[in-house]
């Protein structure tokens, strides 16, 4: 059968005021019918810009050579890299649609959903009202989005984000065409949405018998999804092999160090021994610096709609030097704790003393005094900085606000000492926060939250958007630091191998009440709440062997 899309010494050159800058170099693939194709690699690797141009995506500033010929179902031939835009807009849905990173972004918040999932179809035939609302229900049905009759009118932002990516998908999929792009369709889900995404990608391929080119950086949704994988470094193709081969055997020393860098389920347990090997005698006994007990935190319901339960009931210690990890799904109740400890969210019931704090009733003024003892590593660093600030101003910024340091300027020494402590030049400290990478600006986060030399460190999801050999590096620096300074720390993620690496010990939420506490090789090791075992089947392992054996007790437990 003839290739479904054929990339032959694509080479992309992007125009910016700092001169010419090469994205892809000479890239050559090709995607056959019915078959999975994952191109991996960590970010700027130029792995999204070669998706992109499967649809001639790119902005005017690309300059493009080599060829992207795209066959449509009924044989005919297009060359993306010269084709004018009518042909343009004939190919894309029909021949090949692209399923976007971030959903939220992906979708118009002003049309309800059924709208922009029939737009494709209105835009590339005659068809009445009537029957691309049927051709829209089919398909929000057939990717799972339940009581599709109603929700078909509903917006956006009323569907959770899982639930959006299934409308992406359906946007994707209306008009059946050969070829779906999906550009890191997981990214940021929890391991059980992200293991049904997965399954619905799947079916994609079954039923619909479409192609998939999957963009992730995510090695165990590669080794569970892909047939073939293509590995890119610096623009350029390093390595390709069917997906056994290269988890086997790979070739390339990038490929080897990619795979070396996925954290894996089982590593922490070293680690845990060495962070009690350091703790001095008698640790346990001394007085936690968090306490919960039958903490319980309500959001009160708005325009005649009831209470909302966020945390019902949860009880647990963090003694200092201590690492709590808190895993669960969205929803479950995670970072409202850590909002709460940090006094960004009010206790509704229960006592929840935090450095000695009850916070439980605490006005503005009792918190005030342990601010400064207390670091917050925010999720998305990109929107936590201020965009107009440097990367030294934000990290000063603690410095400032507690009348440490009478300005930016006069912090800049501290500042300097801060970003060499995690791993960055102090001449990014000139730099905004829109010229650093991703794994960078999480690094400076970092910095901003140790500024204070604080007691106790929150960190929330810091790791769950970066490539793995990123996020390896951030988890060394955090254990590292945590080894130098000794706090004590909350570590909010969804990806239970993170956890396991840096936590002593683990706290499984479930629709805001803990189901499960312990060690790891407790909690990960031996669970014994079916939610735990649920959680840990849903985990893809970066071992194709393996995880197909796992997909199926996934499968098991589901039923």
């Amino acid at each position: 059968m003839s290739d479904l899309v054929e990339i032959t010494d694509l080479s992309v050159t992007f125009a910016t005021d700092a001169g010419p800058v090469r994205a892809v170099d000479g890239v050559s693939l090709a995607v056959k019918p019915g078959e999975v194709l994952a191109v991996v690699g960590e970010s700027g690797s130029g792995k999204t810009v070669t998706a992109k141009s499967i649809l001639g995506l790119l902005p005017e500033t690309a300059s493009i050579r080599g060829a992207v010929v795209l066959r449509g179902r009924d044989g005919g031939e297009t060359d993306i890299a010269t084709v004018s835009a009518k042909g343009l807009r004939r190919a894309r849905g029909r021949d090949a649609a692209m399923v976007f990173q971030e959903p939220s972004t992906a979708l118009n918040p002003v049309y309800p959903v059924g709208w922009q999932i029939a737009e494709g179809l209105l835009a590339h035939g005659r068809m009445t009202k009537a029957e691309a609302r049927a051709k829209v229900l089919d398909v929000m049905r057939r990717v799972g989005i339940p009581d599709p009759e109603t929700r078909i009118d509903h917006y956006p932002h009323q569907f959770s984000g899982g639930q959006k990516q299934r409308i992406v998908i359906a946007q994707a999929l209306v008009l059946d065409p050969g070829v779906i792009v999906a550009d890191e369709p997981t990214t940021a889900l929890d391991v059980t949405v992200q293991a049904e995404i997965l399954d619905l990608l799947r079916r994609c391929r079954d039923e619909f018998g479409a192609a998939i080119v999957l963009i992730t950086h995510n090695m165990g949704v590669v080794a569970d999804l892909a047939d073939r994988v293509a590995v890119m470094y610096q623009g350029k193709l390093v390595e390709e092999a069917p997906v056994r081969e290269l988890f086997e055997s790979p070739r390339e020393p990038y490929t080897q160090q990619l795979l070396a860098a996925v954290p894996r389920i089982g590593e922490g347990l070293a680690r845990a021994a060495e962070r009690a090997a350091r703790r001095p005698e008698g640790w346990e006994s001394e007085a936690p610096v968090v306490s919960a007990e039958g903490l319980r935190i309500v959001y009160p319901g708005r325009f005649r709609q009831p209470d909302f339960v966020a945390v019902d009931g949860v009880s647990f210690d963090i003694r200092p030097g201590e690492v709590l990890g808190l895993v669960g799904e969205s929803g479950s109740g995670k970072t409202t704790i850590g909002r709460a400890m940090a006094g960004l969210t009010k206790v509704s019931g229960g006592s929840f003393r935090v450095l000695g704090v009850e916070m439980n009733g605490a006005k503005e003024r009792d918190i005030r005094p342990i601010r400064h003892r207390i670091g917050f590593v925010f999720q998305d660093p990109a929107t936590s900085f201020n965009p107009l600030l440097t990367i030294a101003q934000c990290v000063a910024e603690p410095l400032v606000v507690h009348g440490r340091a009478e300005s930016a300027a006069d912090a800049r020494a501290r500042v300097d000492e801060l970003l060499e402590a995690v791993q960055l030049p102090a001449s990014y400290g000139d730099r905004y926060p829109h010229e650093l990478s991703g794994g960078q600006r999480q690094r400076a986060s970092l910095a901003r939250a140790l500024a204070l030399d604080p007691e106790l460190l929150i960190a929330d999801e810091p790791t769950s958007a970066l490539d793995v050999s990123v996020q390896a590096r951030v988890l060394d620096l955090f254990d590292e630091l945590h080894r130098e300074l000794g706090f004590a720390a909350l570590f909010i993620s969804h990806d239970l191998a993170v956890v396991d690496m840096l936590a002593d010990r683990i706290a499984v939420l479930h629709r805001g009440r803990m189901v499960e506490e312990g060690t790891g090789a407790e909690v990960l090791g031996a669970p014994s709440d079916p939610y735990t075992q649920r959680l840990l089947a849903s985990l893809p392992v970066p071992d194709p062997v393996l995880q197909a054996q796992r997909r199926a007790e996934w499968e098991g437990l589901g039923a």
